[in-house]
């Protein structure tokens, strides 16, 4: 199971668990995230999310096995499925706290800010590491960071694809809390635990009003994001960034 779920005292835990590939957001994982979703959504004993992962980081990015769609079309229709992924777990009527230890990248990165609140430990590391792969930024990303921290910011990490930490997160805006590692799970419990025992119908109305109050509704920016994600799939340099990952060297672009 690439997606683990318990729901125990209120709290549903959602586990990320492909360890060993760093959580790489595979499409069995895109399938069981959203069939979650919707079982949490309509799940009255339900009210508070904690969404974690197995092993030393939170999610690493997409799957390098599932890149390299066969034309626009195909490549639409991927970045459709990991955007109903997205959908299901930012429109959630629960309180959702993610906790996150190790690499949140790309796609791993939007799946933590698809949270509430995000409690981080030192080991935390966040980045927009899309052109590395000759791609722009997918998963909503650009969305949740230009509602977070404002367009320029969010542009400075897409255009350096620099890897940063929890603290410097945490001075964005972007974390709520750091902690040491090793209390990384008790303290983002503990959070959730707050939350599932507040009057959590009312949160529930709160976060529909967030999402009424932004510029624009993700689901109309994640449309723009399928057209622009799939046709820079279809780019020599995707090809070449994929190459050069998996052969492990830099990668040569053409801007092509």
């Amino acid at each position: 199971m690439t997606v683990k779920l318990d729901i125990s005292g209120g709290i549903a835990r959602v586990v990320l668990a492909r360890p060993e590939r760093l959580n790489a957001f595979s499409d069995e994982m895109k399938d069981r995230l959203i069939e979650i979703t919707r079982q949490l959504q309509l799940d009255a004993r339900v009210r508070a999310v904690l969404l974690c992962a197995e092993g030393r980081a939170f999610c690493a990015g997409g799957d390098i096995d599932t890149m390299g769609a066969s034309d626009v079309l195909a490549a639409r229709a991927r970045i459709q499925h990991a955007h109903r992924t997205i959908l299901g777990l930012a429109n959630l009527d629960k309180p959702v706290v993610a906790a996150v230890r190790g690499p949140a990248l790309g796609v791993g990165f939007s799946l933590a800010l698809c949270s509430d609140l995000l409690i981080a430990s030192t080991t935390a590391r966040f980045g927009v590491v899309f052109k590395k792969m000759g791609l722009a930024p997918d998963g909503g990303l650009a969305y949740f960071l230009s509602q977070s921290i404002g367009a320029r910011r969010a542009k400075e990490l897409m255009l350096s694809a620099r890897m940063f930490g929890a603290e410097e997160a945490r001075d964005l805006g972007l974390v709520a809390e750091v902690v040491d590692d090793d209390t990384l799970d008790a303290r983002a419990m503990a959070v959730t635990e707050e939350l599932a025992s507040s009057a959590t119908f009312a949160l529930a109305m709160g976060k529909r009003m967030f999402r009424a109050a932004g510029p624009g509704s993700l689901e109309d920016f994640l449309e723009l994001e399928a057209h622009a994600q799939a046709q820079a799939a279809q780019t020599q340099d995707h090809r070449e960034g994929a190459t050069a990952f998996r052969e492990k060297r830099a990668p040569v672009f053409c801007g092509c």
